[in-house]
């Protein structure tokens, strides 16, 4: 699994506001994302305690940069008692993410946007977002993966599988065990698309609403200043 914090500052970092944990599998792409008042690494363990508990299958690993939220005791301390094992992307080399990189890109950012959410209000509409977006990309929206890149001169070749969701791919995958893919066959059965859109179109739209009626009205100049300072211009003279 590869893991990344998504920031909601609204381009403003000062104060504290929300952070999206975004967990994402390698193998299948399936991706659960998990929000948190701040990056502290009591929440971000929290987040990930949760995102274990909805995944399907068991995580084994988990790959995440350098930042302190991720290394860090806590951190660590959890996943030996879990049996995890635990690595970091090098330095400076944002690739080594790829794969949860483009998830924040994908679902964290095209769902709710750029906006500030520093309140207990919208963290709770983003786990609630989070519940609903996780059923819908696991099972509703299919991926390519790349499978060979091959360079000819100025231009480079690309070679991607069949489109597939990652239910379908974890179902396929050998070393996923019977009852997981159980599990998700009754959860598929279960979903109805249009509904579930339109939930989470009405979350995000709660969301959005409450993120914009916290800045401030625009000052507005007073009603005939321009007349008022002639008026008293010309009484003075």
């Amino acid at each position: 699994m590869e893991i990344d914090l998504v920031g909601h500052d609204g381009s403003n970092a000062s104060g504290e506001y929300c952070f999206t944990l975004t967990v994402t599998d390698i193998a299948t792409g399936w991706t659960v994302n998990r929000s948190v008042p701040n990056k502290a690494e009591k929440w971000v363990v929290d987040a990930l305690q949760h995102v274990s508990g909805v995944f399907p299958f068991p995580i084994l690993g988990i790959d995440s940069d350098n930042g302190s939220e991720f290394i860090n005791h806590h951190l660590f301390r959890y996943c030996m008692q879990r049996q995890i094992t635990f690595t970091r992307s090098r330095p400076g080399n944002s690739n080594d993410g790829a794969h949860v990189e483009q998830k924040n890109r994908a679902r964290v950012r095209e769902l709710v946007g750029y906006l500030r959410y520093d309140t207990a209000g919208e963290l709770e509409l983003l786990d609630e977002i989070w519940e609903a977006d996780r059923v819908f990309t696991n099972y509703l929206l299919p991926q390519q993966k790349l499978i060979s890149k091959t360079r000819h001169g100025a231009k480079v070749s690309k070679k991607h599988d069949p489109p597939a969701t990652p239910h379908q791919r974890a179902i396929r995958d050998p070393s996923v065990r019977k009852m997981p893919v159980i599990r998700m066959n009754a959860q598929f059965k279960k979903i109805r698309p249009a509904a579930l859109s339109r939930q989470i179109l009405a979350l995000t739209g709660r969301l959005e609403t409450i993120a914009l009626a916290k800045r401030p009205a625009p000052a507005k100049p007073a009603a005939n200043q321009g007349w008022n300072q002639r008026t008293h211009a010309e009484i003075r003279r």
